[in-house]
């Protein structure tokens, strides 16, 4: 059993062009389904033209003074232009907005992942609205949205353009991208982000990374090498060295060796006190 609609009080949509007998006026100017100017006829001696040919007499121009008709098959006319309207449609570019929110707290994680939906919108040619949502006493920090939008602003400079600033409504701040010329060309190459993995930069918060790193604190380069020690080219010379210096029969070598002898305490001496013990 088929539920039974409501009442709908609206007056059914009816086509308002006048054709064939529902034209009311004496006389019409008659033009031939060739394009040809007929004149000005009767509407009856209009009409029998019409149906001489099995066509309709359709009224093009109800304004002018005497109404132009002209002589069609008014259904194909109808079908072409529905099909006319439905090319221009399918031609038209259609933007879609999309939206993501942000907290001003989110871990750089959960950052990463939104980042990644921002960048599929932009990709597939949507403006994407941007809101970070502040709660209770994170009002009066709105730097903290700042960051995280100017962030991913960069980050995604080669995919969108920022359309809107962010801005300030109320208890959320918004900010429009939309997808960069090079997108809407499709002079960039789909990136496959299967598999990859997100490294965590910075620890917390993504806002307090992106307001407290500082500009750059690097350790100088010299630095550097001294922590890390010497190379192996200069381990490996000094190695060589050592070894000719021992192979050497009465060279350097020698000399230090009688030398490191003689250092040596004797048998039973006290080496602290330098007196040898009874």
């Amino acid at each position: 059993m088929s539920v039974p609609r409501r009442f709908d009080r609206r007056p059914p949509e009816r086509d308002t062009t006048r054709i064939n007998e529902r034209i009311r006026v004496p006389e019409v100017r008659l033009i031939d389904n060739e394009g040809n100017q007929i004149g000005v006829l009767k509407t009856p001696d209009a009409l029998a033209f019409a149906q001489e040919r099995d066509l309709d007499l359709v009224e093009v121009a109800p304004e002018a003074r005497p109404p132009v008709c002209r002589v069609l098959d008014y259904s194909k006319y109808k079908y072409e232009q529905a099909q006319k309207v439905k090319q221009a449609r399918k031609h038209q570019q259609q933007i879609t907005v999309r939206e993501i929110k942000f907290r001003p707290k989110i871990a750089q994680h959960d950052y990463d992942t939104k980042k990644h939906h921002v960048e599929r919108f932009l990709r597939h040619k949507d403006k994407v609205k941007v809101t970070i949502m502040f709660r209770g006493r994170e009002v009066t920090h709105p730097e903290r949205g700042v960051a995280i939008l100017d962030r991913l602003a960069e980050e995604l400079s080669e995919l969108g353009v920022v359309e809107q600033r962010p801005l300030q409504e109320g208890r959320n701040m918004t900010m429009m991208m939309a997808p960069s010329k090079a997108v809407l060309a499709g002079r960039v190459e789909e990136e496959n982000h299967d598999g990859d993995v997100a490294e965590a930069h910075h620890v917390g918060d993504v806002a307090s990374a992106a307001i407290d790193s500082p500009a750059g604190s690097h350790e100088p380069k010299g630095a550097e090498e001294d922590a890390e020690g010497p190379s192996a080219e200069e381990a490996g010379e000094g190695l060589k060295g050592a070894a000719e210096a021992a192979a050497a029969p009465n060279g350097k070598g020698s000399e230090t060796s009688a030398a490191a002898e003689e250092s040596l305490p004797a048998d039973g001496a006290d080496p602290s006190a330098g007196v040898a013990v009874s």
